[in-house]
């Protein structure tokens, strides 16, 4: 959008910059770059302060006083591991410089989650719908082999949607999809068995091994040359080592981390969560005793029920930013409850705080942890 209506900006993506320093000077440098005739060069940056200077100058430079300069930061909740100023200042940048500037956040998971705690200018929030399947029909076809014709890729690209359209709308995923299988939906072509619009040849020969990756969508549990080479076997259908159906449910970014720490609370005594989750916990006695139940593997014993003061101290350990203890934390710790994934016990005394335990399995846990 910005090329063709020829508006001035800068795109930065938040994972390949990922200090302050690296981001800041990137940005200086994409604006020099605006002016075909002057010679890009590397400016130290190393606070925020040194950036607005800068940045003023860039703009004099550029004369671009008089337009609106739009800076557009990719896979923004990466700011949240940056300086806690960061974030903020960017908010505010149009008027800590002056200048006529916009800055646009993009990201795949709500404000709310990397809303920083000291707070800040709250942006404007824009929602994008999910591709329809018309759209992902149109963009994933545009991507065909110069070898094939462009019907026969858009036939492979609707049957590919016709099976996993119900179960994952991400173009970036559907696209690996397409590239991981189209070799297998061109077998027929190649050893001269059928034609470009024999589908139904075509269909009959790919559908087992579509219904085999939809397995793993998401999950890569194994790589693209290793998945290629099970394609190449021509006997049994290999069922791959992967997890159940009832691992692929999509839950919100507190309700995993909630649920790992519910795990590690059913599977661990209590006793043993100073040694685990906290840096500086002292030194441990060696002693050669062991009560003969601690020789068994937890695992076998089924998981023990936990108090929710021992939920929520295991959640703040294991998660990396400050977690407030919300009512949105909460809430989804009933929503576990309703889906089963947590259940609650002993909640007849009314003295004692809820007790729940894990229900969920490890390969479960493994799955979210991705």
């Amino acid at each position: 959008l910005f090329y063709p209506l020829q508006l001035p900006h800068v795109f930065v993506n938040c994972v390949e910059y990922f200090t302050s320093r690296l981001l800041l000077e990137e940005i200086l440098i994409q604006l020099q770059s605006c002016s075909k005739t002057e010679q890009t060069s590397r400016v130290p940056c190393d606070t925020f302060n040194d950036f607005v200077r800068l940045f003023k100058q860039a703009i004099a430079r550029q004369e671009l006083q008089d337009q609106t300069l739009y800076i557009v930061l990719d896979r923004a909740e990466q700011l949240r591991e940056m300086e806690a100023n960061i974030l903020p200042a960017f908010l505010r940048l149009q008027e800590l410089t002056d200048r006529n500037v916009t800055v646009v956040l993009l990201s795949e998971i709500v404000w709310e989650l990397f809303r920083p705690n000291i707070g800040c200018f709250e942006p404007l929030v824009l929602y994008f719908p999910d591709y329809s399947i018309g759209h992902l029909q149109k963009i994933l076809s545009q991507n065909h082999p110069p070898e094939y014709s462009a019907d026969f890729y858009a036939a492979y690209i609707n049957i590919l949607l016709g099976v996993f359209y119900m179960a994952c709308r991400d173009l970036k995923e559907l696209q690996h999809l397409a590239v991981l299988n189209f070799s297998k939906y061109c077998e027929p072509v190649v050893r001269g068995e059928a034609n470009e619009r024999d589908t139904r040849k075509l269909w009959k020969n790919i559908e087992p091994h579509l219904k085999r990756a939809m397995q793993t969508v998401y999950l890569r549990e194994i790589s693209s040359s290793q998945w290629e080479h099970l394609q190449c076997d021509d006997g049994e259908p290999v069922q791959l080592k992967g997890l159940s159906a009832h691992t692929h449910v999509e839950l919100p970014y507190y309700s995993k981390f909630l649920l790992i720490a519910a795990y590690l609370a059913s599977y661990n005594p209590a006793r043993t969560d100073k040694r685990f989750f906290l840096k500086h916990h002292g030194k441990i006695r060696k002693t050669n005793f062991m009560k003969k139940h601690e020789k068994t593997s937890n695992h076998l014993l089924g998981p023990k029920p936990f108090p929710l003061d021992r939920l929520l101290a295991i959640l703040y350990s294991i998660v990396d930013n400050r977690v407030v203890p919300t009512a949105n934390i909460f809430s989804q710790i009933t929503s576990l409850v309703t889906l089963q994934l947590l259940s609650m016990v002993g909640h007849n005394d009314q003295l004692d705080g809820p007790r729940y335990k894990c229900t969920v399995s490890l390969d479960f846990i493994r799955a979210i942890a991705r």
